[in-house]
C-alpha cells in the first residue's frame, strides 16, 4: 500500500476514470482474504452483471492476504479501469476495517457487500437497484441461498415479495447480515460503520443501525439473487475465532441491540434470535472440546449476558434444547452446565418424562432437589406436539407388508404423543400421492415406533415417475397437528428393485435429498436401458 493508504491499483483506477462518467448506480465492497480460487469466480459475478460495468463501481480491499489474491484483484482492476478500485493493507484481523475502508471511497447511489467466496445471480444489482429506487427503499433484501451444503435461513423470504418490512412484522431479526442494498446516503447521514473491534460479527451492529434508521425495508424473493459458500478451513473467521472471543463479540452485539432498538418488540426479537443462535451454539460440540479454562470464561460470559438480557419472556419462548444450557449456565455450576451439554449431544431429546399432562425432557438437573431448577425449564409439551420430532435415523429396507406384499419399508422413533386422543395407530405417511400402510405402536415411554410399508404396486402404478415426492407424516398429539419429512442417513438396503407391473419392468431404489429426506425414483427398464447394460458390461470386460 502507498504511503497515502491508497494502492497503485486504486490511483491507476481513479485516474482513468473519465470527468463525465455518471455516479454509479451501486458500489459493490468485497473485504478480500485469502479466498482464491473463490475470488476469481467472485469478481466476474459482479462485472458481468446484465446492469452494466458504466453503472456499477466495485471496491475490493486486500486485507493482507498471503494467496494469489492481491494479484488477482490487480488483474481485474487493469482489465477495468474506472470500474474496479483496489486497495491494498495490512491485516487487520476481520472484515469489519476493509469493509469501512471501501466505505470511503465509494461513489455509488447505493452499496451492496459480497463476501470474497461468494457470487451474485446474474441480474442481482439491476433487480435491487429497480426495486430501492421504485419503492424509494433504503434497504432492499435479495434472496440469499447456500452452496456446497451452506444452509443459509429462508424465513425472511417465505412470504414472497414485501415492500415494506420491519423488525416486529418479519424474520428480519434472523437476517442480519450485510449482505444488502444499502443507499449510501443513509449510511452517511448516520454516520453507519463497521465496529472495527469485533472479530466476528461485525456486520451484525451495521446492519442493526442501518435497519433502526431505514424509512423503508423491502424483501425480494422471486430470484435467487447471493450464492453464499461453505466453507471450512483455517482462513474463515469462524475458525480463527476463539470461544471467548465470541462471547465478547456476542456480548458487544446485544449491547448495540439494547441500545439502538427503542421498540420493545423488535428488541425482544432480536435478543431472542441471540440467545437461540450465537450464544446457544457456543455451548455445544466446541464447548465440550474446549479446556476447562475456556469453558469457565464461556460460562461467565454467558450468564452475564442471560443476566442482563434474558427476560422470563425470552426464556419461555425458547426451545427446551436451548432453554435448558442457558438456563443451567446462568444458574448452575460449570459441570452443572457439561453434564448438560454432553446429555444432549449424546441422547438428544430423550428420555421424555410425562407428568399429569405435561411432558419433560429428562436433562440432568431436572427434579434435582440438590439444584431446584424449576421445572419450566424442561417443559418441552408444545414443542413435542406441534413438532413431533422424529429422534435418529429411520431405518430403509425391502420388505412386506402384513398381508405378503413386497413393499418399502421405512421404520423410525417419534417422541409423538397421545396419538389422536390415545389412538396410537391413527396417523397418515405418504410418498406425494402414494398412501402407505401405517402402524404406530407405543414404546411405553410416551413415544411411538412407526413403521410405513409402501407397496411396489403402489409405487408403480402405470404412469412414468421419476421422482415420487418425499415420504411424510401426518397425525395430530393432544388436539395439536403435526407433520414432517422423514428423513435418513443410509438407504442403501433399499437400492434397484425391479418390479414387473403387466408387460413392462421397472427400476425402483430409495433416496436421499442434501438433508436426508427420503424419496424414491421410478425408472422404466426400457429396451434401450437393456442394451446400455449389456454394452457396460461387454466394454468392462473387454478392459478386464
Amino acid at each position: 500500500m502507498d504511503i497515502d493508504g491508497r494502492s497503485r491499483g486504486a490511483d491507476r483506477a481513479s485516474q482513468e476514470v473519465p470527468r463525465d462518467r455518471p455516479v454509479p448506480d451501486v458500489t459493490v465492497i468485497i473485504a478480500v482474504y485469502n479466498t482464491m480460487p473463490y475470488l476469481t469466480g467472485c469478481l466476474e459475478s459482479v462485472l458481468t452483471q446484465t446492469i452494466g460495468v458504466d453503472r456499477l463501481e466495485l471496491v475490493a480491499v486486500d486485507d493482507g492476504s498471503t494467496d494469489a489474491g492481491g494479484a488477482e484483484l490487480d488483474r481485474w482492476a487493469a482489465r477495468y479501469p474506472g470500474t474496479v478500485k483496489v486497495l491494498h493493507q495490512a491485516n487487520s484481523g476481520g472484515p469489519a476495517a476493509p469493509s469501512n475502508r471501501g466505505l470511503e471511497i465509494a461513489t455509488g447511489r447505493y452499496v451492496y457487500f459480497l463476501g470474497a467466496d461468494d457470487t451474485l445471480g446474474a441480474e442481482a444489482l439491476a433487480r435491487l437497484v429497480a426495486t430501492a429506487d421504485e419503492l424509494d427503499a433504503d434497504i432492499v433484501l435479495g434472496r440469499l441461498v447456500g452452496t456446497g451444503g451452506r444452509v443459509v435461513n429462508q424465513a425472511v423470504y417465505q412470504p414472497g415479495n414485501r415492500d415494506d418490512i420491519s423488525l416486529v412484522d418479519s424474520a428480519l431479526p434472523w437476517a442480519l447480515s450485510n449482505t444488502k442494498l444499502f443507499r449510501r446516503s443513509m449510511l452517511e447521514e448516520h454516520g453507519i460503520r463497521y465496529p472495527e473491534d469485533l472479530r466476528s460479527g461485525s456486520d451484525q451492529p451495521f446492519t442493526i443501525r442501518a435497519v433502526v434508521a431505514a424509512r423503508r425495508i423491502a424483501v425480494r424473493s422471486d430470484y435467487e439473487f447471493y450464492y453464499a459458500a461453505r466453507r471450512e478451513d483455517s482462513s474463515n473467521i469462524t475458525y480463527r475465532t476463539s470461544l471467548s472471543g465470541f462471547i465478547r463479540d456476542t456480548a458487544i452485539i446485544m449491547d448495540t441491540a439494547a441500545d439502538v432498538i427503542t421498540d420493545p418488540v423488535a428488541r425482544m426479537k432480536v435478543l431472542r434470535r441471540h440467545f437461540t443462535w450465537e450464544l446457544a451454539k457456543l455451548l455445544g460440540k466446541r464447548f465440550l472440546d474446549a479446556d476447562r479454562e475456556e469453558q469457565c470464561r464461556v460460562q461467565e460470559g454467558v450468564r452475564k449476558l442471560a443476566e442482563a438480557y434474558l427476560t422470563d419472556e425470552i426464556r419461555a419462548s425458547l426451545d427446551v434444547e436451548r432453554r435448558v444450557p442457558l438456563s443451567v449456565a446462568q444458574f448452575g455450576t460449570l459441570d452443572d452446565l457439561i453434564a448438560v451439554s454432553q446429555h444432549y449431544a449424546r441422547h438428544g431429546l430423550a428420555p421424555i418424562i410425562a407428568s399429569e399432562d405435561r411432558y419433560y425432557i429428562g436433562f440432568p438437573g431436572f427434579r434435582d432437589s440438590a439444584r431446584g431448577f424449576p421445572d419450566d425449564w424442561f417443559d418441552a409439551t408444545h414443542q413435542l406436539r406441534s413438532k413431533a420430532h422424529q429422534d435418529g435415523p429411520a431405518h430403509v429396507r425391502w420388505g412386506r407388508t402384513a398381508a405378503g406384499r413386497p413393499a418399502l419399508v421405512v421404520e423410525w422413533h417419534s417422541a409423538l404423543t397421545d396419538l389422536d386422543g390415545g389412538d396410537v395407530s391413527a396417523v397418515r405417511v405418504a410418498l406425494g400421492r402414494r398412501q402407505a400402510e401405517p402402524v404406530a405402536e407405543s414404546d411405553g415411554k410416551g413415544g411411538v415406533t412407526v413403521k410405513a410399508m409402501l407397496p411396489l404396486d403402489v409405487l408403480v402404478d402405470g404412469k412414468v415417475v421419476k421422482r415420487a415426492g418425499r415420504l411424510r407424516f401426518a397425525g395430530s398429539s393432544g388436539g395439536e397437528s403435526c407433520s414432517y419429512d422423514v428423513t435418513a442417513t443410509d438407504v442403501s438396503a433399499a437400492q434397484r428393485r425391479v418390479h414387473r407391473r403387466g408387460a413392462k419392468f421397472y427400476l425402483i431404489s430409495a433416496t436421499l435429498d442434501g438433508v436426508g429426506r427420503i424419496g424414491v425414483v421410478v425408472q422404466p427398464v426400457t429396451p434401450r436401458r437393456i442394451a446400455g447394460r449389456v454394452l457396460r458390461k461387454l466394454r468392462r470386460g473387454r478392459t478386464d
